[in-house]
């Protein structure tokens, strides 16, 4: 992305959580947050996409990989991690409805300084206050590393930490996804990170193909084009090179099973252009 203004992207996916808050029941990821983060503009624009199969599939999308990821981060509280690191937050909402603040959870919001500027000045002007708990840490990547910038935060790399990474590795050359695997890796065990990731076009069928080539186009035309993309077994190989011995890696029907099933307004994912992987440092 341009370093010199907010992910374009990042509203869009702020958008679509809300919508989801507004538009579904039961509700797959409950975030009180969700509609006054994104300011008075952009509720029109969540009524706008409320329309269509493809965007209650996306909408659906957004709500199922936070749920996924903050299920993740539940159960590493449950093992004694106590702290949580969002890398490309955006406008995410964890650190305003952390449960386990009280318990000593920290969070750590990792984004381009200007995405992370534009966040804080969308905070002050709705009125939300940061949380004691929540650190930011602004990396530029041309000039510092993930790992600098973390503990130029006060984060401890030698405490196990859980990572959610959503929305981003599409984004990124091989070379900084691999080095960030590399250093969530390098933390102690039980440290573990969500996220998800663009499939392989040779690996899809010809609608997905389509999908996956309509999306890039929007994407590329605002000036964050997609540029990495996995085959499963590929993308399993370098995580286990990385440290992780435990992995899960979730598509659609997966997903579906998991936090869709049975719904009466139908809503559910189509397609299968991405994907969730959890993974867990080896004991």
């Amino acid at each position: 992305m341009n370093e010199g203004r907010p992910s374009r992207t990042a509203q869009r996916v702020a958008v679509r959580r809300a919508a989801h808050q507004l538009l579904d029941r039961p509700l797959v990821f409950e975030d009180p947050y969700a509609l006054r983060i994104i300011g008075p503009d952009a509720a029109a624009a969540t009524e706008a996409k409320a329309d269509g199969r493809v965007s209650g599939s996306f909408r659906a999308f957004m709500a199922v990989r936070s749920r996924y990821a903050e299920d993740e981060l539940a159960a590493a509280v449950a093992r004694g991690v106590r702290q949580y690191v969002v890398l490309g937050a955006g406008l995410d909402t964890f650190a305003w409805r952390n449960p386990w603040a009280d318990a000593g959870l920290r969070v750590f919001e990792v984004d381009f300084p200007a995405t992370q500027h534009w966040k804080r000045q969308r905070l002050a002007n709705v009125g939300m206050e940061t949380p004691p708990s929540l650190t930011f840490a602004p990396v530029d990547f041309e000039s510092q590393t993930l790992a600098d910038g973390l503990r130029g935060a006060g984060f401890r790399d030698d405490e196990p930490a859980c990572f959610s990474w959503l929305g981003v590795t599409m984004y990124l050359t091989r070379e900084a996804f691999e080095s960030t695997v590399g250093f969530i890796g390098s933390l102690p065990a039980t440290s573990a990170v969500t996220f998800d990731y663009a499939v392989e076009r040779s690996e899809l069928g010809v609608v997905e193909k389509l999908a996956l080539d309509h999306l890039s186009s929007k994407v590329a035309a605002v000036g964050e084009p997609f540029q990495l993309f996995f085959r499963r077994e590929e993308l399993a190989a370098i995580m286990r090179r990385a440290g992780f011995g435990e992995l899960e890696d979730v598509g659609t029907d997966d997903l579906n099973s998991l936090y869709l099933a049975n719904r009466a307004d139908g809503l559910r994912l189509r397609g299968g252009i991405g994907r969730l992987m959890r993974a867990r440092r080896r004991g």
